[in-house]
């Protein structure tokens, strides 16, 4: 077993007993064991338990984020006071001043990629597992020789084999070969949907949750590249998947999707439009706290209704006028 093997193995070992737990349940709750469908919830329960594991090294994440943003004035500062210097005394103290910045204010440049990191091995050994599945490959614990032969030769609707991809089919169908047009169809219509939650996941963040200063640098350029950069490699590399993996990462984006919707409505990054909004809210709530510690609240104007005046008959209305008359008499 090589390096990256030995590191991938333990998280394999637990990605197969979720899986394998997965369709235990849903087996005996009266699903077909060797059913597309069942394996198919199997891996979207899977994806679940793993993404749900992973939320507070999502939410440390954020913090760290956060972080760096409330530092990034004085970064600035630092960088303008050794601008245009690049002699060694100057670049030893601005390195320092740096140092003595992030210590002050208990942040790190690298606590924000760590929790990426973490997440990577976990999503390659998912993607290790269902596709060495669906070519019918035991796994190294709870997936053996049998539950990897039922998975590989699992049908979606009892149609669609979940080890086909559209690019095979479409091998097929050039080479003048029989092929699976359902296989084509579900595979083209799970690509559109993983390339469109891929591309509203980014336009949350590039639309919504960037501050002005964020806008203005280059990095809002590059962030705009990647916002029709990523959708495309979905596009392209999503026809060679198969359909196993395909709900997988389907299953991923979606949760990535409204997990991100909740972080930017909630914990939107300040200055940005989502914060605006958030504020907003909070205020109209009576619940917006300001720096010194009041409460701040916007009271919605309310519409001025008038009282509807109750149409009066003529004799009655010379009555009315009569009375003032009768009183003096």
């Amino acid at each position: 077993m090589d390096f990256i093997g030995t590191i991938l193995w333990p998280l394999k070992w637990v990605v197969e007993l979720l899986l394998v737990g997965w369709h235990w349940l849903l087996s005996n709750v009266g699903l077909d064991p060797a059913a597309g469908l069942t394996w198919v919830l199997s891996i979207v329960g899977l994806v679940l338990v793993v993404r749900a594991a992973l939320i507070p090294i999502f939410v440390r994440q954020i913090k760290n984020q956060r972080r760096m943003l409330e530092v990034a004035p004085q970064l600035k500062k630092i960088q303008e006071k050794y601008k245009g210097k690049k002699d060694q005394i100057s670049r030893e103290a601005m390195s320092r001043e740096t140092m003595e910045l992030y210590k002050k204010t208990g942040t790190n440049p690298l606590s924000s990629c760590l929790p990426l990191l973490i997440q990577m091995p976990i999503f390659f050994a998912l993607f290790s597992v269902l596709n060495d599945a669906q070519h019918k490959k035991p796994g190294v614990g709870p997936l053996n020789q049998q539950l990897a032969d039922q998975f590989g030769n699992a049908k979606l609707f009892g149609i669609a084999p979940l080890h086909d991809s559209f690019a095979s089919q479409w091998s097929l169908m050039t080479a003048g070969q029989p092929y699976t047009v359902s296989v084509m169809i579900i595979a083209a219509t799970m690509v559109v949907l993983m390339t469109a939650s891929q591309f509203f996941t980014q336009l949350q963040i590039v639309s919504k949750n960037m501050s002005p200063e964020t806008k203005a640098s280059p990095m809002f350029k590059q962030q705009r590249i990647l916002l029709y950069l990523l959708p495309l490699v979905f596009a392209f590399s999503g026809v060679a998947f198969p359909l196993g993996v395909m709900f997988y990462w389907l299953t991923s984006n979606i949760w990535t999707m409204v997990q991100q919707f909740l972080v930017i409505r909630n914990m939107p990054t300040p200055g940005s439009e989502a914060a605006k909004a958030r504020e907003a809210r909070l205020a109209r709530k009576g619940k917006l706290v300001a720096n010194d510690g009041d409460i701040i609240t916007i009271e919605e104007k309310k519409p001025v209704t008038t009282q509807r005046q109750q149409p009066v008959n003529k004799n009655r209305a010379k009555k009315q006028q009569a009375r003032p008359g009768d009183a003096k008499g």
